[in-house]
């Protein structure tokens, strides 16, 4: 009992002191909001930006050194060094605008005083999880001076199997969700993504396609709450503190456009024992364009619980298409099933394998037998340095004599890839405007095309470049169009851009209808709601709009 009434008494002890440090706190904010509204015209300087965040909270001094990195630190360097491998963007001109700091926040209130600091001194943030932009707009700029706000050290992982759900910080990795799971329970996942070192804070809050999706539907249409900070630093705790209109944006209409998501609570999703996955290859020459048109017919109506994707890519000259799944159960229920929807593919019970649900997401990332502690692995990247990507919708079935033509093109350049993902299932049963992702009935499957080059000469990223445009401009009688239909985590920049601050939504419309379909002008405003001066902008962001 004497233990019990001490630890009441330290309990009271610290909830005092926590509560005077959040008054404190709570003071600094409202002060520095003030000081954030009022004039500045004087250029932003790194100095700046120390002394602003060298402020006393409470009991308690910041020191911003430990937190923030200047471009003499090792950190800082280190992402230099990174960033000048990618001459695709050096040629863009992304480096006539690198970052002033890199702040690295270890709380909350460091993160708030980032913001309000960027936005006194008239600095841009660019918030990075995983760091897989496509175009690397959540660390790179064309415009304003800025910082990259890394959420790095917002990992935590909470997983609760009683109610079946996780809350995630918004600097993991989907890997380190995958790993935690599997830690703790053999018959949890989540209906994520296949690259694990992808960060959840840009996958989540842009849908998050998977090899689930088709049974459990997108990354956010498992997401059940948020903790967001907005432009004024302010802390919303939960999707009923922010509201509806803000939770529907943030999943899959792009976080960084409204403000910083701290963390999200997921629904996990109930996996069987043992999955089934194989991998079937298929040369050109073995009726490869035949048995393709045929998946493209069969592969959105399949039992749920079977993914198929293709993948088509040139190896040594040749055109050659895999076809790689997931299927959700045995291998005795998986070939009957094959044999009646899909028996063109000739599938084999020794080309299928049984394992965890845990160990498909190895085999999905081509790392079958790899430990799982792989999964953990922060900086995986493609071994290729320079690449571009865009992304189509497919609502009927490409021709075979279509087919063909992208084959003939394939020849053209040495690393070209194009992956095909279905949807069908649960992707059907959700309405086109329950998040902003809009890509549902009516879409037969999802096209990624990519294109690789390894030498550092910006004669081959306009060869390549031009390549992937020009089959792009190919593909167009044949998939969505009015508009036509791409994926926001496949980011592309050719679709248009915005030209600052005062991007118009009329402006924005001609890419962002592209990604949201209808769904764009709502998305605008809840903009001009929670961010009406657009502080939280990119050159691909939601404009505001105030109505």
């Amino acid at each position: 009992m004497l233990y019990l009434c001490n630890f009441k008494h330290k309990k009271a002890n610290t909830l005092k002191m926590r509560t005077l440090e959040a008054f404190a706190l709570s003071l600094f904010l409202v002060f520095l909001v003030k000081w954030v509204n009022s004039d500045s015209n004087s250029l932003p300087s790194r100095d700046q930006f120390l002394s602003c965040m060298s402020t006393h909270s409470g009991s308690s001094f910041i020191n911003p050194r430990s937190f923030i990195h200047k471009p003499d630190s090792r950190l800082y360097t280190n992402f230099s060094q990174s960033l000048s491998q990618n001459y695709r963007f050096l040629t863009l001109n992304f480096t006539s605008q690198k970052p002033i700091l890199i702040v690295t926040p270890r709380t909350e209130s460091e993160i708030q005083r980032s913001i309000l600091c960027s936005r006194k001194l008239g600095m841009q943030v660019r918030t990075k999880s995983g760091g897989h932009d496509y175009e690397g707009l959540s660390y790179l700029s064309l415009h304003s001076p800025f910082i990259i706000l890394d959420l790095v050290n917002f990992r935590s992982i909470e997983i609760n199997l009683v109610d079946e759900t996780a809350w995630v910080g918004a600097g993991a990795t989907i890997g380190e969700l995958y790993y935690k799971i599997a830690q703790l329970s053999k018959i949890h996942g989540f209906p994520a993504g296949t690259c694990p070192s992808v960060g959840v804070g840009g996958h989540f809050s842009g849908g998050g396609f998977g090899a689930m999706m088709r049974k459990h539907g997108l990354a956010a249409d498992n997401i059940m709450d948020a903790r967001f900070v907005d432009a004024n630093g302010r802390i919303y705790n939960s999707r009923r503190e922010m509201g509806e209109d803000l939770f529907w944006a943030i999943r899959g209409g792009g976080a960084a456009s409204f403000g910083v998501v701290l963390s999200w609570k997921v629904k996990l999703v109930r996996v069987p024992e043992k999955v089934t996955c194989f991998t079937r290859y298929l040369p050109l020459t073995q009726n490869m364009t035949k048995i393709v048109h045929r998946w493209q017919q069969i592969a959105a109506d399949l039992d749920d619980n079977l993914f198929i994707r293709v993948i088509i890519y040139n190896t040594g000259g040749s055109v050659q298409a895999t076809f790689q799944a997931n299927y959700l159960g045995a291998i005795d229920n998986l070939i009957p099933l094959m044999n009646q929807k899909f028996p063109e593919l000739g599938l084999r019970f020794q080309d299928c394998s049984e394992m965890t649900w845990i160990d498909s997401i190895m085999y999905f990332n081509w790392k079958k037998g790899q430990p799982l502690e792989t999964l953990l692995d922060r900086e995986q990247r493609y071994n290729d340095l320079y690449f571009k990507a865009k992304s189509d919708f497919v609502k009927n079935p490409i021709p075979e004599i279509g087919l063909q033509g992208i084959w003939k093109r394939f020849h053209e350049v040495e690393s070209p890839m194009m992956i095909m993902e279905p949807l069908g299932g649960k992707m059907y049963e959700i309405g086109e405007t329950e998040t902003p992702f809009p890509h549902r009935i009516g879409n037969l499957y999802n096209i990624q095309y990519i294109v690789k080059w390894k030498v550092k000469d910006i004669g081959e990223m306009e060869k390549h470049v031009t390549w992937m445009r020009l089959l792009y401009r190919y593909m167009r009688v044949y998939v969505s169009g009015s508009p036509r239909g791409a994926y926001l985590n496949y980011r592309d920049l050719d679709l248009g851009m915005n030209k600052g601050i005062n991007t118009s939504f009329e402006d924005a419309r001609l890419w962002g209808f592209r990604y949201f379909g209808s769904n764009f002008k709502r998305l605008a405003m809840v903009k001009g709601k929670i961010d009406p001066t657009n502080f939280f902008r990119n050159e691909q962001s939601v404009p505001p709009l105030v109505v």
